[in-house]
């Protein structure tokens, strides 16, 4: 016998997924945007 479709729980799980890997994305672009800062500064130093 086939389970009844839980729509409304099937699609939560959806948009909690989405929301994970949205914010580890987005982590990760804060990241390489600090690393990137911190090179520039540390060349920027450097270079006098």
């Amino acid at each position: 016998m086939a389970r009844a479709p839980n729509y409304n729980f099937e699609r939560q799980e959806r948009d909690r997924q989405k929301a994970i890997k949205t914010a580890q994305k987005a982590a990760a672009k804060q990241e390489a945007r600090e690393r990137a800062a911190a090179e520039a500064a540390a060349k920027a130093g450097s270079g006098q």
